[in-house]
């Protein structure tokens, strides 16, 4: 009880990838009984905005909380630690001791700053409340994309045991969770004691009942898994029938260009094995050095041929010590925030439709905050009425759209 008390003076700010956020409240699990003061920023450095925005997060920090030690890890940290040098009170923790509790205490140790009176003058990012449990299953990636730094900084694959993996799972459902989210940089790649990551949730569906839920949260279309897993989608309920693809674009030469394992043809046969009941959104790099317009229509098309009812499309950010840094034929920035608009106005409209035709329907969902819940497809659902505790599961009547939302009433 002691320890959790004093979990509330270990404040996290995570920013990036869900990932990012797991790893830190394991971080604040594990300083929280040895510290009685201290801010954690997990940072990250997919693209170069969100590295700036890192920066400027723990520059506001220290300014805001000038006897608060402040602990920076995560990737834009382990990239730029030089960004973070001059930030008074912060001290860098790179990503490969960013689990090592003698990490922080030796920096504390050797840290300029006096921190015998540590307050907390400031924060205003309040921890998240989560209606699902995610649950990391690997971490690192062994592919050489030419546009991603994070496999450069977070090191080669290393996947987790079965038996960790389903000791958070259970105590995921303990704690009332129903659904598990199953996380990592690359999950599909993993493989230890002979299991692959279809192995992996086949044994949580059968070794954990109380999971009512199971989804993954990304998926390398190269990898021959993603059949198992629709295997097990199309058998067992509780695997949410809607999946991400890591795609990144829908142009085999685009596709050639960045190293990835996939063509258009090998996602075609993905949507087609899968079936009408299972959805799929997509991450969309807009802008790769050398998509002409011709290419990009590439991406266009099969978005509107195969039509996943989610797209994040995001502009390229060349990364250093990455290739595609140094390719020739970069692309104007406004032209690639240009075709961000372009592909998320196409998925918008491909999504309305498939919300239009699914009013009337009667569907389970999981009610988050608010009365907002989650479909199995993974749309948001506003439920009219009393108030409904979250993590509940319950089954409500699609009746109408608004603001990409749809509205519902309980059955």
């Amino acid at each position: 009880m002691q320890a959790e008390n004093k979990k509330n003076n270990i404040k996290v700010l995570s920013l990036g990838c869900r990932l990012n956020a797991l790893e830190a409240e394991k971080i604040r699990s594990f300083l929280a009984p040895t510290l009685d003061c201290a801010i954690l920023v997990n940072t990250c450095a997919v693209t170069a905005e969100a590295e700036r925005q890192s920066g400027q997060a723990v520059r506001k920090l220290a300014r805001e909380n000038p006897t608060a030690p402040i602990f920076v890890t995560g990737c834009a940290a382990t990239r730029n630690a030089d960004l973070f040098a001059n930030i008074p009170n912060s001290m860098v923790i790179p990503n490969a001791n960013k689990m090592n509790p003698g990490a922080y205490a030796d920096a504390l140790a050797n840290a300029p700053c006096d921190f015998s009176a540590p307050k907390i003058l400031k924060f205003s990012h309040p921890a998240p409340s989560l209606s699902k449990q995610f649950i990391q299953v690997q971490n690192g990636c062994n592919h050489d994309c030419t546009y991603c730094v994070t496999r450069l900084l977070r090191g080669p694959a290393v996947s987790f045991s079965y038996a960790d993996i389903l000791a958070d799972a259970r105590q995921a459902v303990e704690n009332g969770f129903h659904e598990v989210v199953l996380t990592g940089v690359d999950t599909a790649s993993y493989a230890r004691d002979g299991m692959l990551i279809s192995d992996v949730c086949a044994g949580l569906l059968r070794d954990v009942p109380g999971i009512q839920r199971l989804r993954i949260s990304s998926f390398d279309p190269a990898s021959p898994q993603v059949f198992k897993i629709l295997d097990l989608t199309h058998n067992d309920a509780r695997m949410m029938p809607h999946m991400h693809l890591s795609m990144q674009s829908g142009s085999d030469e685009v596709l050639r260009a960045m190293r990835r394992r996939h063509t258009a043809d090998t996602v075609r046969k993905i949507v087609q094995y899968a079936g009408d009941n299972i959805t799929f959104s997509w991450d969309i790099i807009c802008g790769f050095p050398g998509e002409t317009d011709g290419l990009f229509s590439d991406t266009m098309n099969l978005a509107r041929e195969l039509r996943p009812i989610k797209i994040h499309a995001f502009p390229f950010s060349a990364r250093p010590r990455t290739v595609a840094a140094d390719m020739p034929n970069q692309i104007n920035r406004g032209i690639a925030k240009q075709r961000v608009h372009e592909i998320s106005a196409a998925a918008d409209k491909i999504r309305d439709e498939f919300m239009t035709a699914h009013i009337g329907q009667h569907v389970p969902v999981l009610v988050e905050q608010h009365n907002t819940a989650r479909t199995p497809h993974d749309i948001p659902v506003k439920i009219n009425g009393a108030p409904i505790a979250a993590r509940t599961i319950c089954t409500v009547k699609l009746v109408d759209i608004r603001d990409g939302e749809y509205i519902g009433t309980v059955a």
